[in-house]
């Protein structure tokens, strides 16, 4: 095995590792637990939650705190980190403990998201190295402020993702084939939303996380065969106040 293709093989343990760990996904169950008792509570008057609602930003923290577990890469770390430091701002500012400008907040995201972008490239470009650009299995869209569309014919499709702010990413799969089992598209989305289109042949499978916002999967599952494994495409990532549309 040569040098570009041990690289590769790194590059697809990293991509195929992500959607497995379950840290993020405990935080959130925990999350929605809690928010269940006190409405229980709410109900039975033992508390009133319109005295809770002051503590919305730790929806924030717990939100970045399961980024961060979920990911394995440098921009998943910032991202998490970002998306909490803003919650706990918030948290205390709500307590009166601190004073924080709320001004700062979209500054602080359009940072995040640069950063994000050139932390990408530098993996991307890692993975790539040494092989001919038109030979590129993945596929990568940014947006801010506008929209992107982009059609993916590649045989050998691996993955890719999607920053987005104020904007929309389009990917068209129709036209590609996997020959790997799995393929992972990772999102990081914040004002905005990700369309992607899929082959009829492909399971999708969702395990990013949303805050003020969802998912709309209107795919459908591919017929069984038994003598052909079904590639699966996972989504995986971050969504606030924005959606993810998947298509056939």
């Amino acid at each position: 095995m040569d040098r570009w293709e041990q690289r590769r093989v790194r590059w697809e343990e990293r991509r195929s590792r992500r959607h497995s760990h379950t840290g993020g996904g405990l935080v959130i169950g925990a999350l929605v637990v809690a928010v269940g008792l006190f409405m229980l509570l709410d109900n039975l008057d033992i508390v009133h939650i319109h005295d809770i609602w002051q503590y919305w930003p730790v929806l924030l923290i717990v939100f970045g705190v399961s980024k961060v577990l979920d990911s394995r890469t440098s921009s998943g770390y910032l991202w998490g980190g970002v998306v909490a430091l803003v919650g706990a701002f918030l948290l205390l500012d709500n307590l009166h403990y601190i004073y924080f400008n709320a001004n700062l907040i979209w500054p602080l995201v359009i940072i995040a998201f640069g950063v994000s972008m050139l932390l990408r490239t530098v993996d991307r470009r890692k993975y790539l190295d040494g092989t001919a650009a038109s030979l590129d299995p993945t596929a990568g869209g940014s947006a801010v402020f506008s929209g992107v569309k982009r059609r993916i014919d590649s045989a050998d499709f691996r993955g890719g993702d999607a920053n987005v702010v104020f904007g929309e990413v389009q990917f068209d799969l129709r036209n590609a084939g996997m020959t790997v089992d799995q393929a992972v598209i990772d999102v990081n989305v914040v004002f905005g939303g990700v369309k992607i289109f899929v082959p009829t042949t492909w399971l999708v499978q969702v395990t990013a996380a949303t805050v003020f916002g969802g998912v709309e999967d209107k795919t459908l599952p591919p017929k069984p065969d038994p003598n052909v494994k079904t590639p699966r495409l996972i989504i995986s990532g971050a969504v606030v106040f924005g959606g993810i549309n998947l298509y056939n």
